[in-house]
């Protein structure tokens, strides 16, 4: 059974972020402000943005979690620093919403541990947040990186049987790529279309686990969108670092209407 699907990035998750760190940068602002100047119109501000603030986080988080584990690659950093991010900004949220829930209403003052979980908050919400932002510029989440005539993000969900993976070609012009996931596994391939025919390959950087489908190809060579390394998709070999390895390749056979990659290999260790 084969099933398409399309996860290339969810352009809302960016749009909704600056909402939440607002709310709750303001609410510890407001707050701090409020009891310093002993002014409740202050803090009743504050008050309400810790709400608002817990709202839409939880409502950026939904988009955001589908990022993490569609968009960013398995077994990659991005992955890795996509948990630390998710985890810093769920803590952050939790803390507002304990802070808040301590107060007996928005007319009265935060006391001392209301503020001391703000302030906790606020700093994971810097950390967070610079997190959140390198995932977008260095791992590219939510980022549809195109090139001339590369055609339209595709994927497809693919079993394997014996070793091996039955797919159609579609309609893949030259240099362009599909990326293939395999059911039950978290290792992911690229079909890919060069002048000479069909080829397959790992969608892992060896550098730091970047997709190589959503890399630029050209002349039968694949460049990892991350950090540049350049690969040959036919014999996997290494042609520009920072990569310091090839990539594992698997041999294409047409058969009709249907193409058939075999000799797909075992997953990898994570990368660091």
């Amino acid at each position: 059974m084969r099933s398409k699907a399309n996860f290339r990035g969810h352009p809302i998750h960016p749009a909704l972020i600056p909402f939440p760190v607002a709310f709750l940068a303001g609410a510890f602002v407001f707050d701090l402000l409020g009891v310093w100047l002993n002014a409740p119109a202050l803090w009743s501000t504050g008050a309400h943005l810790a709400v608002a603030g817990v709202l839409t986080g939880l409502f950026a988080a939904a988009p955001g979690l589908i990022d993490l584990v569609y968009t960013l690659p398995p077994r990659s950093s991005g992955r890795n620093r996509g948990i630390k991010h998710m985890l810093l900004m769920l803590g952050t949220v939790a803390l507002f919403a304990v802070a808040r829930y301590l107060r007996n209403g928005s007319a009265d003052a935060p006391g001392v541990e209301s503020l001391a979980l703000e302030a906790l908050g606020a700093l994971l919400l810097g950390i967070g947040g610079w997190m959140g932002g390198t995932l977008v510029s260095r791992n590219q989440a939510s980022v549809d990186m195109r090139y001339a005539n590369a055609g339209k993000w595709q994927e497809e969900r693919v079993e394997m049987v014996d070793g091996a993976i039955v797919v159609e070609p579609g309609k893949l012009g030259v240099d362009q790529m599909r990326l293939l996931r395999i059911a039950g596994r978290s290792q992911r391939l690229v079909l890919a279309r060069t002048e000479t025919g069909y080829v397959a390959f790992d969608d892992h950087c060896p550098h730091k686990g970047g997709t190589l489908a959503g890399g630029a190809m050209i002349c039968g060579t694949v460049q990892c969108p991350w950090h540049g390394s350049q690969f040959d998709v036919t014999s996997g070999a290494l042609k520009a670092g920072p990569a310091t390895t090839g990539i594992a390749t698997y041999t294409v056979r047409a058969n009709g209407r249907t193409l058939r990659i075999e000799g797909v290999l075992k997953e990898r260790a994570a990368a660091r």
